[in-house]
């Protein structure tokens, strides 16, 4: 099975990651497919598999038909919130505001 292997060679670093990914409001299924070449499915298994039964549950309900998690389905292109305190990046150094 394909999604044994992928969620076996995840570092423990990774599967925190996924994890912490999956808990965001607006982090679709998507993203973490992306970035971690897992499937919703694959990210339910993992999830099932890592979190306690009543966080697994909650998590589920959460989840479950909410629309920012699937991209299709979001009404959210890319809007994404940045902080006024955060330091702008300009050519790989951070610079004071």
């Amino acid at each position: 099975m394909e999604s044994d292997n992928t969620i076996k060679n995840l570092t423990e670093r990774d599967i925190d990651r996924i994890i912490e990914m999956a808990w965001e409001d607006r982090t679709p299924f998507d993203a973490i497919g992306t970035q971690f070449n897992l499937s919703e499915k694959e990210v339910i298994e993992l999830m099932r598999r890592e979190l306690k039964p009543a966080s697994w549950r909650r998590w589920r309900a959460r989840v479950q038909g909410r629309s920012t998690k699937h991209a299709a389905l979001s009404a959210v292109d890319d809007a994404r919130f940045k902080s006024t305190q955060q330091r702008i990046i300009s050519l790989n150094k951070i610079t004071k505001q």
